[in-house]
């Protein structure tokens, strides 16, 4: 009997499941996908380096970012249109009475107004260049503003969750051309953390150890998805990747919050996402998502979350199967994905004892 096309691989975490191309011979020519610059118009200047302020600086795009609407019924029933206005055209804010945000409540319905907030972590001026090709002190400095929000968040108790993202070409969703880190104050915790939450919890009870802790001990044991281990952490390709040349950057020392990170812990995790990003370079640098998943503001996790980064390169159009079932399909198994990112990395750099980062050499 001929194997199958698809390998439905489950995610240890979640409990989703991920369906594997297995039977296609790879080439990674169809993977190269060089990130596509945002256009900009001549003698027009960037927006980010004009802002205000010197080195690495935050910038707030939008002070409330998100009106809660809940469903169209519930969206009517508070006087909301489904846009963030009622029926008399004015803003959630403005018919608070008071511009406070958040006082449009709806009795029974548990509805806002507006909330949240939009925000950018911004590289100095002129910056326009890739974060691994960064130099390591502005990459610390920009994940330590990362920090500092995430813990000052906590301080205030004021809302849900705070996601840290990082959106390179425009295939990607990136709106600029600048080196930036998007913050979004989010007034609810997203559905994939909450999946996480849950099974992670699960996981501990039915196991006696953090699903993480466990992985980064089994990816370091058993090598094949490993992509780059030092004293700091790990980076591997997740036995369930949703998408192509996914990869996780997660600590060896167990923390639920990012907001915790020590200044030293922040430079060894720059040094870590600028070298797995730099593997990358094999397909024409491709446009990708680095995101970060941490512990939500208002729970107490720390037994249970683990906090990590997520690379999710953008390497190809959402299918028919996936938008029709929810079922991710990733067309490159994780193992072979690891594979090619270790011979294109030889092929760029050459045998070098100096190196010791298994990133490039794999392992002996």
């Amino acid at each position: 009997m001929a194997p199958g096309q698809f390998e439905l691989r489950k995610d240890p975490i979640t409990g989703w499941w991920v369906a594997v191309v297995v039977d296609r011979e790879f080439q990674r020519s169809r993977f190269r996908r060089r990130a596509d610059p945002i256009w900009e118009r001549e003698g027009q200047a960037c927006a980010n380096c004009v802002e205000p302020g010197e080195g690495v600086r935050v910038r707030t795009l939008k002070p409330l970012a998100f009106t809660v609407a809940g469903t169209e019924r519930e969206a009517r029933a508070a006087g909301q249109d489904g846009r963030g206005a009622g029926s008399d055209g004015r803003s959630a804010e403005g018919r608070t009475g008071d511009g406070r945000a958040g006082e449009a409540r709806t009795a029974g319905l548990g509805l806002v107004g507006d909330r949240g907030s939009w925000q950018t972590i911004l590289a100095p001026e002129g910056h326009h260049g890739s974060l691994h090709a960064e130099s390591p002190a502005i990459v610390t400095k920009m994940l330590t503003r990362a920090r500092d929000i995430i813990a000052a968040a906590r301080t205030e108790d004021a809302t849900e969750y705070v996601q840290i993202v990082q959106n390179w070409g425009r295939q990607a969703g990136a709106m600029t051309n600048h080196l930036c880190l998007d913050v979004y104050d989010v007034p609810q915790i997203p559905h994939r953390i909450g999946e996480e939450l849950g099974g992670a919890a699960r996981y501990l009870i039915r196991e006696g150890v953090c699903p993480f802790c466990r992985l980064v001990r089994d990816e370091i044991s058993v090598g094949e998805r490993l992509v780059h281990e030092d004293a700091w952490g790990v980076a591997f390709a997740p036995y369930a990747s949703r998408s192509p040349f996914e990869v996780w950057v997660v600590p060896r020392a167990h923390d639920a919050d990012f907001g915790r990170a020590t200044d030293t812990q922040l430079a060894a995790i720059g040094e870590t996402l600028r070298t797995v990003l730099q593997l990358l370079d094999v397909l024409d640098g491709p446009p990708y998502n680095l995101v970060l998943h941490t512990a939500p503001v208002r729970e107490r996790v720390d037994d249970t979350y683990h906090w990590h980064w997520e690379i999710h390169p953008r390497l190809r159009e959402i299918g028919g199967l996936e938008l029709g079932t929810g079922l991710p399909v990733n067309p490159v198994c994780p193992e072979e994905a690891v594979a090619e990112l270790m011979a294109g990395a030889r092929e760029l750099t050459g045998p070098s004892p100096h190196r010791r980062s298994r990133a490039v050499w794999g392992r002996p």
